[in-house]
């Protein structure tokens, strides 16, 4: 049985970096996403005040929550389709907090 040490820390780090880089830009679009979608209800709040426009503010809140649970969503499948090795999944786990 060979036990090849080199091969093993080289996976260990790769697998470690793509979680990093995968975490770090999930979150990063997660924001923006989010960021976009804050302002464009607040834009609209704007105008409503302005007496540009009338708001139903059910149904914009509705429509919100599900863009939302969109964006979850997708990183939810996300991470589902990912490689499951401790290296990445830790990788992952630090790039989302840094993100």
């Amino acid at each position: 049985m060979n036990f090849d040490l080199n091969g093993m820390v080289g996976d260990l780090g790769f697998g470690g970096i793509a979680g990093f880089v995968t975490g770090y830009a999930l979150k990063k679009f997660m924001k923006i996403v989010l960021t976009i979608l804050g302002a464009y209800i607040l834009s609209l709040f704007w105008l409503q005040q302005k007496g540009v426009l009338t708001i139903n503010t059910e149904k914009l809140f509705n429509l919100t929550g599900s863009a939302a649970s969109q964006v979850v969503g997708l990183a939810q499948k996300a991470i589902g389709i990912l490689p499951g090795t401790t290296a990445f999944v830790a990788g992952f786990y630090l790039g989302f907090q840094k993100g």
